[in-house]
């Protein structure tokens, strides 16, 4: 029975929670700031014993001078930042081609019927080699390959070859992702589409594919965390990216802290991408547990 309202009572469905209920939600807030106190505490502590024995060893002094110097790190930063720009560059544009040649590799696989054998095999033999194959492999064949060839009319511009690389390896993955979601989406969606009138073609672009394509977000998305640090590895092609401008730093002054700038630089990178990544990964479990995916 609802109260009215205007009459110095508030408004509402006159529902109050029992005393058991309002003991219980208080059992869990306390339970959740001893949780969060413990792990706070215990946290402190890991720190400040792993502190105490690193600092404590008899080595520290001579590695905090080579890994950890404040006036390198302030002189490194300016030129590691500026090497950045090129890791940059390169995981804008090597993402883009990544997701579609993998995603053209993917379809290539799927698709059904004998007339299109020899395109499955060769996208299935493009994938099984490049995932096989270690980056650093492919990164040395690739750069010192491609110019030893003496193609007229080829680059040999070490980072479109090192680009090249990393497009080559990644959209074997990327392909296999893309063909997960492909495959996990139901025959019934692609036979009622067919049952509609539309064709083969059309079915795997309106239904299909949409459909795979939210599924395989957040795995696409760590594929992209990993180009992202991967990209510093061009460096051994003479790029001059972050990577790069670490190396010519340390190897000029003999000082290894330009390299832990540079890999601060990238982590920084990496975990906003990282929790990104996460939250999608969560939100899209949620709306699938709620039935709002198909």
């Amino acid at each position: 029975m609802k109260t009215p309202a205007g009459r110095g009572e508030p408004a509402g469905d006159g529902y109050v929670p029992s005393a058991r209920r309002i003991e219980r939600e208080r059992f869990k807030r306390a339970r959740a700031r001893r949780a969060t106190a413990v792990a706070a505490l215990s946290t402190l502590v890991t720190a400040a014993v792993l502190f105490v024995v690193i600092t404590g060893s008899p080595g520290w002094p001579r590695t905090r001078d080579t890994f950890f110097s404040a006036a390198y790190a302030r002189k490194a930063l300016p030129q590691v930042l500026d090497g950045l720009l090129l890791n940059l560059r390169l995981l804008v544009v090597c993402g883009a081609a990544v997701l579609v040649l993998g995603l053209l590799l993917a379809v290539a696989r799927t698709l059904r019927g004998p007339v299109f054998f020899p395109l499955r095999a060769l996208a299935t033999a493009y994938t099984d080699f490049f995932r096989g194959l270690p980056l650093i492999i492919c990164l040395l064949m690739v750069v010192f390959g491609v110019p030893a060839l003496r193609l007229q009319g080829v680059t040999t511009d070490p980072v479109v070859l090192g680009g090249t690389a990393l497009v080559l390896t990644y959209s074997a993955y990327v392909a296999e992702v893309f063909r997960a979601g492909i495959e996990s989406v139901h025959p019934s969606q692609r036979a009622a589409a067919r049952s509609l009138g539309l064709s083969s073609g059309q079915a795997l672009r309106f239904v299909v594919l949409p459909q795979a394509v939210r599924r395989v977000v957040p795995p696409l998305l760590n594929d992209l965390v990993s180009l992202q640090k991967d990209t510093g590895l061009v460096s051994i092609a003479g790029a001059v990216d972050a990577v790069y401008a670490a190396q010519i730093m340390a190897g000029k002054d003999f000082n290894f802290t330009p390299y832990v700038v540079a890999g601060l630089v990238f982590v920084a990178l990496t975990i906003p991408m990282t929790r990104f990544t996460d939250w999608v990964t969560a939100r899209t479990d949620r709306r699938r547990a709620q039935g709002g995916l198909v």
